[in-house]
């Protein structure tokens, strides 16, 4: 284990209550270990962990995402998350990739979300040109996947840029129809996209009222 992942570790072990565990356990469910570290412990530990290694540059910061997620403890799993949140400006479109990779096994609305929202997101707003187009497609493709969390993960990506105004309705109206489309009528898989689209629709309509979801697609 690296010196950054063992400190991050380490320190969320310390932060842990058997009283969180077993709530994040109830909430969360079996398919990852609980720490029972709080939410605040979590980003503060990242933010000493950057201190103590200051100037990480992209693979540095790539690799340690890994490294944390590698180990199936939902603590860990989000110390990842935000150290990527904390790093967004060095992402690029390649990072999709790796991205992917923990939508797919994330399968929690409480890693897919901010991955999606605080990760993806900005990623792609930060990008021009060519990167920009490809990653579009990225999100075109995992939109009209099988898969219900990548289909989740595509359609909130944009709901910051949402929030402040900006984002590509056009672009998460296709994607909504396609995953909306491909989804069950009913059950969990359903339930997971429609939410996805349902989350945007609300945000829309609160801040940007001008913005029509097609009545067909909804």
């Amino acid at each position: 284990m690296s010196d950054a992942a063992e400190f991050i570790d380490e320190a969320l072990r310390r932060e842990s209550t058997w009283i969180r565990a077993e709530e994040a356990r109830a909430r969360l469910g079996d398919g990852l270990r609980q720490y029972g570290s709080s939410i605040g412990a979590i980003r503060g530990t990242v933010r000493d962990a950057l201190r103590r290694h200051p100037g990480l540059a992209h693979d540095e910061v790539t690799a340690l995402s890994s490294e944390l997620w590698e180990t199936p403890v939902f603590e860990r799993r989000l110390a990842a998350i935000v150290l990527l949140q904390s790093n967004v400006h060095l992402l690029t479109n390649t990072d999709l990739t790796r991205l992917e990779g923990f939508v797919r096994e994330g399968r929690l609305r409480e890693l897919v979300d901010p991955l999606a929202v605080d990760v993806i997101g900005p990623l792609i707003a930060g990008l021009e040109g060519q990167p920009r187009a490809r990653a579009d497609g990225v999100l075109d493709r995992w939109a009209q996947e099988p898969d219900e969390w990548l289909c989740r993960a595509a359609l909130m990506s944009p709901l910051r840029a949402f929030r402040a105004g900006g984002g590509d309705w056009e672009a998460f109206v296709r994607r909504a129809t396609a995953a909306l489309d491909a989804a069950p009528e009913s059950g969990g898989e359903a339930d997971v996209v429609r939410e996805a689209v349902d989350a945007v629709l609300n945000e829309v309509a609160k801040r940007r009222p001008e913005l029509q979801f097609p009545s067909s697609a909804a």
